[in-house]
């Protein structure tokens, strides 16, 4: 809610993206704004508090202590400190709980994205955000979120949409020392798109494929060109088939290029038998391998800091359809460099988006009510000014026959 001093936003979830949606509201939110940074991890809390510039004092940060599990304890923090609205930065398996304290609450609430499963548990919620007033904005990041409205901006011009094909490709700063498995978000997600199935959507009907499989080949423009982008499970195929249902859509597909040697190691690690969830006996302990495998990862020092201009990802909308009796194909692309002067790589388009829907929101950009993904919710040339302003550009090509 906005109130005499101004808007407060609380951020769930202090890791590597809570910090870039933190980084963003102290750099663009309104005067007068508070981000209440939320985390049950109190060293992160401290980072953040400790690393903010001394010299913006338009927007205050306040760290506070809650375990994102307890809906109850959330709901009464919300309430406590006056919430407009609340971006989930935690893990996705938060998602529910961190969703059902937002509504008790009656603030606004978006998060990072459910990994297919999980926002279809969230989107039957629908009505019950309706009924409240509030709107609960599902997958604003990069993919899902940038890349959901990136199609709308095509799809929403024609009278006809028959396929959406999503697809990521990047180049990043080689890495000279670092842990094995190097990733700027959540290594558990990784560890989940790389062992569970993906879905498809297919002549109209939802169908599952094997992680990692169906790769096509992509040529992106520099300075990421040619890549070869696989399935994965992701959100957009819980949502983009029905919000598109009505003019016709009959394929979509999500796909990502992981860097080369990130590939080989997952591929290596899941045919090893160490993603495995069914434990092993050791030393006559029952063993969870992948449970061992994510504990070693995370006790893993943090890598040095990566040469930021050397980042750089494209995101890629590619919709198919009629306008006008004539058949149109649109490619719709994000441009991402890292952004040097905030600190940040090319991940800025994961924690950026969901900082911009808030600030949309409550200065009435956005109006949707409801369980609503983006491309339903985010007016995209409001949207894309957003970006712009944070180094991102929208490129698109239109071809007809």
């Amino acid at each position: 809610m906005t109130g005499a001093r101004g808007l407060t936003i609380a951020v769930i979830g202090a890791g590597a993206m809570g910090r870039i949606v933190v980084k963003d509201l102290l750099e663009t939110a309104p005067d007068g704004t508070l981000v209440v940074v939320c985390d049950v991890d109190r060293r992160r809390l401290r980072e953040i508090a400790t690393s903010r510039p001394k010299r913006n004092t338009r927007v205050r940060v306040k760290p506070m202590v809650v375990d994102a599990r307890n809906a109850a304890a959330t709901t009464r923090l919300l309430k406590s400190v006056g919430a407009f609205g609340v971006i989930n930065a935690a893990q996705h398996d938060f998602n529910l709980a961190v969703m059902d304290a937002a509504h008790r609450a009656r603030v606004h609430y978006c998060d990072l994205g459910g990994l297919f499963h999980a926002t279809r548990k969230q989107i039957v919620r629908d009505q019950a955000w309706k009924k409240i007033d509030r709107l609960a904005v599902l997958g604003m990041g990069a993919a899902p979120g940038i890349v959901n409205v990136l199609a709308r901006s095509a799809a929403d011009t024609m009278d006809e949409v028959s396929e959406i094909h999503i697809s990521v490709g990047s180049v990043d700063a080689p890495a000279v020392t670092g842990p094995p498995i190097a990733v700027s978000y959540s290594i558990q997600t990784v560890i989940e798109e790389a062992t569970q199935d993906a879905a498809l959507f297919t002549e109209g009907k939802l169908t599952f494929v094997p992680p990692l499989s169906h790769a096509v080949q992509v040529d992106f423009p520099a300075p990421v060109g040619r890549k070869w982008p696989a399935c994965t499970i992701h959100s957009e195929l819980a949502t983009l088939p029905r919000s598109y249902k009505s003019k016709g859509l009959r394929e979509c597909s999500f796909r990502i290029a992981f860097a080369d040697a990130l590939l080989d190691r997952l591929i290596f690690m899941r045919a090893a038998g160490l993603f495995s969830q069914r434990p092993v006996p050791v030393c006559g302990t029952p063993v969870t391998p992948r449970d061992v495998v994510l504990a070693a990862l995370r006790a893993q020092p943090s890598p040095p800091p990566s040469r930021l201009e050397a980042e750089y990802e494209i995101l890629r909308a590619v919709v198919r359809g009629t306008r006008g009796g004539q058949a149109i194909e649109e490619t719709v692309d994000c441009h991402t460099p890292a952004k040097a002067d905030w600190g940040i790589g090319s991940d800025i388009n994961t924690g950026s988006p969901p900082s911009i829907a808030m600030q949309m929101l409550a200065c009435g950009e956005i109006t949707a009510r409801g369980c609503v993904p983006p491309e339903r919710a985010v007016p995209a040339e409001a949207f894309f000014k957003q970006l712009a302003r944070r180094g991102m550009s929208v490129r698109r090509d239109v071809r007809t026959s």
